[in-house]
């Protein structure tokens, strides 16, 4: 978490559906073409070295969180988000066709999130102090490869290239010692980033996200020799096979009820540190324009009552969210946690708001293979 010198805000109803066939996604936004500033680039680290990288004892200690960007501010009227285009949405894996699901009493949690772990680049992976870990969901693709999470839990903005060693472990619940209880559906290491080209030039936290296409996954089966960790693994097949994808959405109304869902751990400015990280949180509202912070860079946010803090950043806002079925629409992701009244707690979280420019990022991720590691 940021020292308090910095805070200013954290980096953390009917609906038109929008196929995905034929490699392509069709609707409101069909014509667009991949464009010139979605930046699409494949991960440094080789998949499997990833993933050896995040042994038990790693994964319990990349307790860093991410590099969180925090905002102190009075009050949450302001901000400039307006849609720049129709509106138009993609259904999450298994809502391509209409159904009548029976209703939840209770907040079911989507098995979608999970926790992204990476290293800092151009660093000594082998020093916890260059170990990180996010939020993030799957979503909807043509290969059902596709994760969402925030840029700057992908992208190093001070070394300006992509973070190392970066895998995905969705439903991650740290409840005993056992890894493959940590990782029921496996572990997903990066292909491709895709992130817009005013996040990874400008640093623009208005574009702060990113879309990553992961390989096939593979469960883990670790165990320790003489000191030494030694594994086995079997290959589970694509993501959205194995936990869904949720939808996606963009140029909707500012003012949306959500819930976001996410894994935070970092303390609050005051130093009260409530979460642990080890379980998934949700906070649940409705969004509204939050004001303009020059620092970063950032106009167009939508914010929603949370205490979340970091660890959180990345993590789904979904639009429409349905409890029996455990699926939504992704309208936003944690990017900035806010102190609005002053008193050293962060009390709401933002997102940047999703438009065109958004789309075209998802579109352009949406259509590529990854298939099994190398």
């Amino acid at each position: 978490m940021n020292s308090r010198a910095r805070r200013i805000a954290i980096p953390l109803a009917g609906l038109v559906a929008v196929g995905l066939a034929a490699g392509t996604v069709s609707g409101a936004a069909a014509g667009a073409t991949a464009p010139s500033d979605v930046v699409s680039k494949n991960a440094a680290t080789p998949a499997e070295q990833a993933i050896q990288f995040w042994t038990p004892d790693r994964v319990k200690r990349a307790t860093d969180y991410d590099d969180a960007i925090d905002l102190t501010t009075k009050g949450v009227r302001g901000g400039n988000s307006t849609p720049d285009g129709p509106a138009g949405s993609v259904p999450p894996i298994g809502g391509e066709k209409k159904s009548k699901a029976k209703k939840s009493r209770q907040v079911n949690l989507p098995n979608t999130v999970g926790r992204v772990f990476f290293t800092l680049p151009k660093a000594d992976p082998r020093n916890p102090k260059n170990w990180r870990y996010c939020s993030a969901s799957s979503v909807q693709g043509k290969y059902r490869n596709l994760v969402a999470t925030s840029a700057h839990c992908v992208y190093d903005t001070k070394k300006n290239t992509f973070y190392d060693n970066w895998v995905f472990i969705p439903s991650y619940w740290d409840g005993n010692s056992v890894w493959n209880g940590k990782a029921p559906y496996g572990i997903y290491a990066a292909k491709t980033f895709n992130a817009h080209d005013d996040f990874v030039v400008k640093e623009d936290y208005d574009y702060d996200y990113a879309f990553v296409n992961v390989y096939n996954g593979i469960k883990v089966d670790w165990a320790k020799d003489r000191g030494r960790w030694k594994w086995t693994v079997k290959n589970v097949g694509r993501l959205g096979d194995n936990v869904g994808g949720q939808g996606f959405t963009w140029n909707r109304s500012t003012k949306a009820t959500v819930f976001s869902f996410g894994y935070p751990a970092g303390e609050h400015p005051d130093g009260d540190k409530p979460f642990s990280g080890r379980t998934m949180k949700w906070c649940y509202g409705k969004t509204k324009p939050m004001p303009e912070a020059k620092k970063y860079n950032l106009q167009e946010h939508v914010g929603l009552k949370c205490s979340f803090t970091a660890g959180a950043s990345g993590g789904p806002l979904l639009y429409s969210y349905k409890s029996a079925s455990r699926t939504g629409y992704l309208i936003g992701v944690n990017s900035v946690a806010w102190d609005t009244d002053g008193n050293d707690r962060y009390d709401h979280i933002s997102s940047p708001y999703f438009n065109t420019d958004t789309y075209k990022v998802y579109k352009a991720a949406a259509n590529r293979w990854t298939g099994n590691m190398p």
